[in-house]
């Protein structure tokens, strides 16, 4: 999910014969994530049976109606399939500005912010998390050119600038510099309260590559990044924990 904090932007969605302000987009999408993890949860984890001697597939009594009604539309439930192994696939949300990060921090599990220094990272991450009681991952986008030199890093872009015939832009910070610089980068935005970081290269295969060869190394000989997996579920590597279904536990009490 992508969303803006630009209270003059509006889209057009298929269904619509007219745009929507931003704050009602921000609005929508709210009630989007609000629907999916309500349908998430109207399985209860043990409700399918898969009884072949009985032919029972699934337990009624544990399946629940959601009865989403909202302002752009409406949902009964329950979802027609069971609910996911993580319980809820991880929401993420990629905001600029402040409706946007209202969004993140009350929606989603991980939100992507593009600062432009430290300060701002600072600053966005302890809006985020203010927001959100600290229930937040808040990643930092990064758009990276690198060479074993600075020099030959700019080169690089410049070159890419060149070909495309213009300066290449993005909302993210360009970060151009050495695997060595950018290390040192993430581990001075990482203490300004960041929990992560989502590395856009460059130009594939090169920066990739670069990132995985050099930059991962380095991190992990600073003590700052993981060398292995130790669990296998993406909510459990970003550090989230699993959540119970809001209607399994209304049931039990």
């Amino acid at each position: 999910m992508r969303v803006s904090g630009s209270l003059e932007e509006a889209v057009h969605v298929g269904r619509r014969v007219r745009p929507l302000p931003a704050t009602e987009l921000l609005d929508e999408a709210a009630d989007y994530v609000e629907v999916v993890r309500r349908l998430w949860d109207s399985w209860e984890d043990d409700a399918e049976i898969r009884d072949a001697a009985t032919g029972r597939f699934v337990d009624r009594g544990k399946l629940h109606y959601i009865d989403f009604a909202g302002k752009q539309f409406s949902v009964k439930g329950p979802s027609t399939t069971p609910r996911p192994p993580q319980g809820q696939p991880v929401v993420s949300a990629l905001g600029h500005g402040t409706a946007a990060y209202r969004l993140i921090a009350a929606s989603a599990d991980v939100g992507f912010v593009t600062p432009g220094d430290a300060a701002e990272a600072r600053a966005i991450a302890a809006e985020i998390q203010g927001a959100s009681g600290g229930r937040v991952q808040v990643f930092a986008d990064l758009v990276v050119f690198l060479g074993a030199t600075a020099a030959e890093a700019a080169s690089r872009q410049a070159r890419m600038d060149e070909l495309a015939g213009h300066a290449f832009t993005s909302d993210a910070t360009v970060f151009t510099g050495t695997p060595g610089q950018l290390t040192r980068l993430l581990l001075d935005w990482e203490r300004a309260g960041l929990s992560g970081f989502r590395l856009r290269p460059g130009a594939i295969p090169d920066d990739l590559e670069a990132i995985t060869r050099a930059v991962v190394p380095e991190l992990q000989q600073r003590g700052a990044f993981r060398a292995r997996y130790e669990v296998g579920t993406l909510r459990g590597r970003l550090g989230l924990s699993r959540p119970a279904s809001r209607y399994a536990t209304a049931r039990s009490n």
